[in-house]
């Protein structure tokens, strides 16, 4: 199992830090309801870059290529912290179409999520905490046939971009047990509300189902299996993300700390400063390390992702969350600012160490995988 990068892979990093570069704005709309993510450059990232069906098959539009190239488009959004709808849409709504065990969802839905035509995002939370990641088969909304019809009833909550994507993958409890259905953004009886989050660069909605028309696209055989999948891919992309945010955070640090001029001398060769970056240092290493094996796991031993996931869960938010506060730190006042993009990346860090099990989880999941 290979740990680095492919020659391609850092090819396609260039390619994406040169676009996000051009295009990342740091100034943020408080407002829940602000505009978020420009559809022409979302076009132009998920289509003419083809980073939305980077490990889609070709057969159905896609790249054909693996989640390393995945974990390489993630940690380069991480760094830049532009909003736009990769997340939800090439990692959760691709990778529920890419696990299910229905051939007609796949070839009919996954052409338009590879080509960035269609937006896409999983719902499955219906608690703010105590869901173990382990364990995310538990759901309230029901799924009730008529005939060959199938309408949904029930609240999801932190879905990632609920509120703007074109299409929502949903768990809901059948009779004979929890499927995953394809809800339109458009559906009679569905109801989405934005929410205000700590990042305002990372939308999280709540969804709410009345009697809506839903497509079941995992049968109850395979759902459990599948979310369960989808959620360990996440949560290594997500591991990517934020080692791709705490690189940045010690990059900026150490940059402000070689031009600040205190007493006539860089901040930078003071002794407090010195080691608070060596210590950020350490951490965004152990971070690559985490992230670079749970994105070899994804890639070509899918048998290890459970346990390599939780680890760079754990690990990488951990560091994220270390650096971007010591990066403030760094930069004193204006690190508290809006002026300045510190306190973006502490948001980030904050909302992420949670979004797909906070810290005790990740442990207790951990634990587990190793049997103790």
């Amino acid at each position: 199992m290979r740990l680095t990068p492919s020659e391609e892979a850092e090819e396609l990093r260039t390619i994406v830090r040169a676009f996000l570069d051009k295009h990342t704005d740091h100034a943020v709309e408080e407002s829940p309801d602000a505009p978020g993510w420009d559809p022409s450059v979302w076009h132009r990232f998920a289509c003419e870059l083809g980073t939305a069906g980077l490990d889609v098959p070709e057969d159905f539009g896609g790249a054909g290529a693996g989640f390393r190239e995945i974990a390489v488009v993630a940690e380069e959004l991480g760094r830049s912290l532009t909003r736009l709808p990769w997340f939800s849409t090439a990692v959760l709504g691709a990778g529920v179409l890419l696990h299910t065990d229905d051939d007609a969802a796949r070839a009919e839905l996954l052409p338009g999520i590879a080509s960035g035509g269609t937006t896409a995002t999983l719902a499955y939370r219906e608690q703010p905490s105590g869901e173990a990641v382990d364990q995310p088969v538990t759901t309230t909304t029901t799924a009730t046939a008529d005939g060959s019809d199938w309408h949904l009833d029930g609240t999801k909550i932190l879905a990632v971009e609920g509120a703007t994507v074109d299409l929502l993958f949903v768990t809901a409890r059948a009779p004979e047990g929890m499927r995953i259905f394809a809800v339109s953004a458009d559906a009679p009886g569905l109801r989405r509300t934005a929410t205000r989050a700590m990042d305002p660069r990372r939308q999280l909605a709540r969804i709410e189902l009345a009697g809506t028309p839903a497509r079941p696209v995992v049968s109850a055989a395979r759902a459990g299996t599948v979310l369960a999948e989808v959620l360990d891919r996440a949560v290594a992309a997500l591991a990517a993300e934020q080692l791709g945010g705490a690189a940045a955070a010690l990059d900026a640090a150490v940059a402000h700390a070689r031009d600040r001029m205190q007493f006539g001398r860089p901040i930078g060769s003071f002794q407090a400063v010195k080691h608070r970056c060596a210590d950020m240092a350490v951490q965004v290493e152990a971070a690559r390390s985490a992230s670079a094996w749970a994105t070899a796991a994804a890639a070509e031993a899918p048998d290890e992702l459970p346990l390599a996931a939780v680890t760079a869960g754990l690990r990488c938010g951990e560091a994220y969350r270390y650096v971007a506060a010591e990066n403030i730190q760094v930069h004193g006042g204006i690190g508290f600012t809006w002026e300045h993009p510190a306190h973006l990346h502490f948001r980030r860090a904050a909302t992420s160490a949670v979004l797909f099990g906070d810290k005790a989880q990740h442990r207790e999941r951990l634990l587990a995988e190793l049997g103790v």
